[in-house]
Formats: structure tokens, sequence, C-alpha cells
């Protein structure tokens, strides 16, 4: 096993990582986080070959420093593009019309295959790649050791980071119940698999060789020397950073952030088809009550045919409005002021 010290390990001067937000991330924000000399990350969700090519073109011209890639690895129950497209279309299409969109069509696919990120991925060698909906498999290890790229997973319970464990992954993401934006379970249902950070990280730390990422709940010092405290050998970030003015969010979901108390967030399969921690909305609630989500990925690919443009439009009410239940305590400003905020936490330990 390796250095259990994410600074070694990632070759960074702090062991703070920046969550990777599908279809959130941006270079800034990334490259900020790599300068102040934590883990930066973006994430690929949905991102084709030469996409992933070009993002990393332009983070390697934005930093010199390390940053992660981050991709969703298929659990094989994604659905196909298939006749059940249209009823599920047409169920959304007030949200089309509130945007000026029209019904999307059938697409040839939802998503590109694992092959081809990966191959877009060895081409950019990132200093790190990160994967959320599984254990990676003994090929995709190998390939990532075999190019020195490191490789992170990320758990919802102990029993997923143990199987992390025994694929050989360098370090694990503990993902608390708290955390923003997707709950990434893989053995157990999600609804299922709801650990809080407190109990998870560290649990995961006793039965794991690894090293371990806290995350969800961590926004500001308190919650990194509290990971630390745990165990944790560092702490992964997301609504904190979320916040920051490099980010992606619009003003509609940075106001959600400051203005969403931790027991006002919910946990909802209505944007993705997929459980999903954020602010119920219009949209949302919406969704919920006409009883109609198609399965993961229709549902992303669909709502995202509207959400895209609501983001332009600054329309908040028909966003995925991913947070966590600690976002009341995130800062907003530079990137770089709330990195110092966190790398606090590390002294105080």
């Amino acid at each position: 096993m390796g250095s259990s010290d994410l600074r070694d390990l990632f070759g960074i001067s702090h062991p703070i990582v920046l969550g990777a937000f599908g279809g959130l991330s941006s270079t800034a924000l990334t490259a900020s986080v790599s300068e102040s000399g934590g883990l930066g990350a973006y994430g690929l969700y949905g991102y084709d070959g030469d996409r992933i090519r070009e993002t990393a073109a332009a983070l390697r011209a934005a930093t010199q420093k390390p940053f992660a890639l981050n991709i969703w690895l298929p659990t094989g129950d994604e659905a196909v593009p298939g006749p059940q497209h249209t009823a599920f279309a047409h169920a959304l299409e007030p949200f089309y019309s509130a945007v000026g969109a029209e019904i999307p069509q059938r697409p040839e696919r939802y998503l590109p295959t694992l092959d081809e990120q990966l191959d877009a991925i060895w081409d950019a060698a990132p200093a790190v790649l990160s994967v959320v909906y599984g254990a990676p498999s003994a090929e995709l290890v190998a390939d990532a050791r075999g190019r020195g790229i490191r490789l992170v997973g990320t758990a919802t319970t102990v029993d997923e980071a143990v199987a992390l464990d025994e694929t050989g992954v360098d370090a694990i993401v503990a993902s608390g119940s708290e955390a923003a934006g997707h709950r990434v379970s893989f053995l157990k249902p999600a609804d299922e698999s709801l650990v809080g950070t407190f109990s998870l990280v560290p649990q995961v730390v006793d039965a794991v060789r690894a090293p371990v990422i806290a995350a969800g709940g961590v926004s500001d010092r308190r919650g990194v020397a509290a990971a630390l405290a745990l165990g944790a050998s560092g702490v992964q970030v997301g609504t904190a950073f979320l916040a920051a003015r490099e980010s992606a969010a619009n003003d509609a979901h940075r106001d959600a952030i400051r203005s969403t108390s931790a027991d006002a967030s919910v946990l909802t399969r209505a944007m993705s088809g997929r459980l999903a921690r954020g602010v119920r909305n219009r949209a949302v609630r919406a969704i919920e009550a006409g009883g109609m989500i198609a399965p993961f990925p229709i549902q992303n690919w669909l709502t995202g045919k509207f959400r895209t443009p609501a983001g332009q439009q600054n329309l908040g009410e028909l966003q995925s409005l991913w947070l966590g239940q600690s976002a009341p305590l995130a800062r907003g400003g530079s990137a770089a002021d709330i990195f110092a905020e966190l790398a606090a936490g590390l002294r105080s330990t």
C-alpha cells in the first residue's frame, strides 16, 4: 500500500479535495483549488471523448498543479433509448415551454460509453482519476496504475468502502448522507445507504487500508478539524466551493445555497432518476407530484434539456439546485478565501 498522506499521494500541499460537480464544474474553480495547494477536480458526467480532451487541455492551460477528473461508472441498469422516451418527454412539456424549448426527440444515446471516456482520460493523463457508482475493474485499476494515475473510489457505506479497498484504489471518499448531489451507492439502493458522515468516516477508517477522505457536511475549518479527528486523512468539499464565484453555479443557485436551511434540503429522484440531495423547488415538486419519473439516464437527459436554458436564464425554480445540509455555513466569495478557511482547520488539529 502507498502513503496514507494525501499530500504525498497526490502531490499536493494540503489534503483538501474539491468535489467534482457533474454539470457544474468549471476550469476556473478547479484550477483555483489546485493553485491553492489542494486537489482541484472536474466532473466529466456525460462528456464524450473530444470534450474530455478539450477540458483537460483547458485545465492544463490554467494550472500546472495536479488535478482530478471524475467519471460515473456504469451500473448495468442504465436505460437505453426506446419508445418510452416519448411519453416521459411529453410529461415534462410545461418545463420546456417555460424556457422556450421544444420537446426533445429521442437521441441515439443518452451517455457516452465508459471505453470512450477512458480512452480520452488516458490521453489526458490527470494526476488522479476518481470514480463513483461502483468499484473499478481490475483492468481499470491496472491501466491507471500503469500510467501513474492515482485512483480514488467513493463509498456511502462501510461495505462499499471494503469493496473498493479490495480493488486496490489509492484512496476512498467516505460520502455521508449530508452531502450535496447524487448519492453514489452501488451495493444497495441509495435510500438504504444513508449513513451520516460522523458515523461513516470512523467506521470506514477502521475497515480499510487505503486513506479515507471525508465528504458531506464539511464547509469550514470546524468540519475539517472534525473529519481529521474522526481519522480521515483529508476532506472533500462540494457545496462550500459551489458557492464560490469561480464555480459554474449561477446567481439563483448561489442564492439557494445561502438561503436553504439544513432541514430544508431533500433527497429526490425527480431531476435525474437517481437519488440526489438538493432543493425541492417548483420543478422537483411538480415532477414528484406528477408521479412520472423516467429511469436513469433518461430522466437526467430529458430534464437537462430544460435545466440548461433555465440556468442560462437564471431560473432557479427550474434547475437542479444541488446543495448539502451544511449549505448555511458556506461563505461564498473567492475560491482562494474559501480554501484558506478550510485550511485553517488543518492547523487546529
